[in-house]
């Protein structure tokens, strides 16, 4: 029997750490740079693709039962860790892993239900395809090409949240012919200051290779350093538009910041001569000590990474929050041209 519990929302930095592992770290360790791998040989690539056409008929069906109900016809054991944690009432986006009692993460199909309550009717199932994080050998980064224990994909859903407060959630994902289930907890609040979909975005100076002299290890974390601190998003906000990433892929809490940042460099090759790529670092001097740096306060973050895709009216056209695949993010990209 498995039973929904009160327990704190996990960031995608828990999610991993709950698995006992590192964070991002250095690359100092490792040897010279160019090391690059192929994503099709990936640990669980396999799983990730089958994960990634989940259908309606794999998963229970509602049939006015509550969320304990369609619980109890499932096998207990996996742990949820979310990647998003900031939610409104209205469409949310939800992010998440799922994580074995090994420690290892779970690819299969998998969709997701919610309630306000266990005891309440259960809404669902939202599918939930996993994004694969992989990126072409060309755009993989020296860290992330030796982490070869790190989430290769990500699951994520848009789910109606229509009432603030506390709402329970139950992912089912299919192995073999079991059902895996797996709960956690999330709290809408009625606001957010973080800029959303269709908002206009501060305009402020973001560090270009420029304004540090040329030293683009003041700027850039990533091993070798990315393409992205050529221009300053004041200077193109409302005359093109923008990706804004804010991540950190040395120093990040979890293990998604370089694939994420890989990803950004893969579709700046493609996207780069109609939008503006910035990719901004998390902490002032690159020392999470100091802090987080001038431009998350004032887009009002206090995790990493975020994804902010920006139209040609300086307004956000998408935004991603704790771990993104490559679909979602070119998908972002894509809705910034529009």
């Amino acid at each position: 029997m498995i039973r929904p519990v009160l327990r704190p929302t996990l960031s995608a930095a828990a999610l991993l750490a709950a698995l006992a592992l590192a964070g991002c770290g250095s690359s100092g360790g490792s040897s010279g740079g160019g090391v690059s791998v192929d994503a099709s040989s990936a640990p669980g690539s396999a799983q990730v693709a089958a994960a990634q056409q989940p259908v309606t008929g794999d998963f229970p069906a509602t049939r006015g039962r509550t969320l304990q109900q369609i619980a109890d016809t499932l096998t207990p054991g996996p742990q949820v860790g979310l990647a998003t944690s900031v939610y409104t009432p209205g469409e949310n986006r939800l992010a998440f892993g799922v994580i074995n009692a090994k420690g290892d993460f779970v690819y299969g199909k998998t969709a997701v239900y919610i309630a306000t309550s266990p005891s309440k009717p259960a809404r669902g199932p939202y599918l939930a395809p996993a994004d694969s994080l992989q990126v072409r050998p060309a755009f993989r980064s020296q860290t992330s090409a030796l982490d070869t224990g790190s989430v290769q994909a990500i699951y994520h859903t848009e789910v109606s949240l229509p009432r603030t407060g506390p709402w329970y959630v139950l992912t089912v994902t299919k192995d073999g012919t079991k059902l895996l289930g797996g709960t956690t907890q999330l709290k809408v609040a009625a606001s957010s200051p973080i800029p959303a979909v269709g908002a206009a975005v501060p305009r402020i100076a973001t560090p270009t290779l420029a304004s540090v002299g040329g030293v683009v290890k003041k700027i850039d974390t990533r091993v070798p350093p990315d393409q992205m601190h050529a221009v300053s998003l004041k200077d193109v906000v409302g005359k093109k538009p923008v990706v804004l990433l804010f991540a950190t892929p040395a120093l990040c809490q979890s293990r998604v910041c370089g694939p994420v940042t890989d990803i950004a460099a893969q579709l700046q090759a493609a996207y780069g001569s109609r939008v503006d790529f910035i990719h901004n670092e998390v902490y002032v001097d690159n020392n999470p000590n100091k802090g987080l740096r001038p431009q998350l306060r004032a887009f009002h973050l206090t995790t990493e990474p975020w994804l902010f895709t920006i139209d040609r009216q300086g307004r956000v056209a998408a935004r991603l929050q704790g771990a993104f695949g490559f679909d979602e993010f070119k998908q972002a990209v894509q809705a910034a041209l529009k």
